[in-house]
């Protein structure tokens, strides 16, 4: 089943978070070091193997999104402060991002 478009979306800076509320009711939040590390283009991803290439650890603790735009009706552009701008973060792609760092949290919990 496709993900919907969230109905909310917001950038907290102050929080370094990307809260997205969803038409279910369900909101997401994900900060934006993690979202950044989790860049799915072809420069932090290989094409040929599906591996992640980005170090993770190379992402700056301070990253933060200094443009943002829409492509078309299914994804986020966003230009980071580290100067990445080729990712782009599809509906489904951060909904499934937004459960598991969730579903880490919970887990964290417990």
């Amino acid at each position: 089943m496709p993900v919907d478009v969230p109905s909310r979306i917001r950038f907290l800076t102050e929080d370094s978070l990307l809260c997205l509320d969803w038409s279910d009711g369900q909101s997401l939040e994900i900060p934006f070091r993690a979202l950044r590390q989790l860049c799915p283009c072809a420069s932090c991803v290989s094409e040929t193997t599906g591996q992640r290439v980005l170090d993770p650890d190379s992402v700056p603790t301070d990253i933060h999104p200094t443009n943002v735009s829409h492509t078309g009706s299914y994804a986020l552009k966003i230009i980071w402060s580290d100067g990445h701008d080729t990712g782009l973060f599809t509906w489904e792609y951060l909904n499934e991002i937004g459960k598991a760092i969730e579903q880490l949290e919970n887990d964290d919990a417990d």
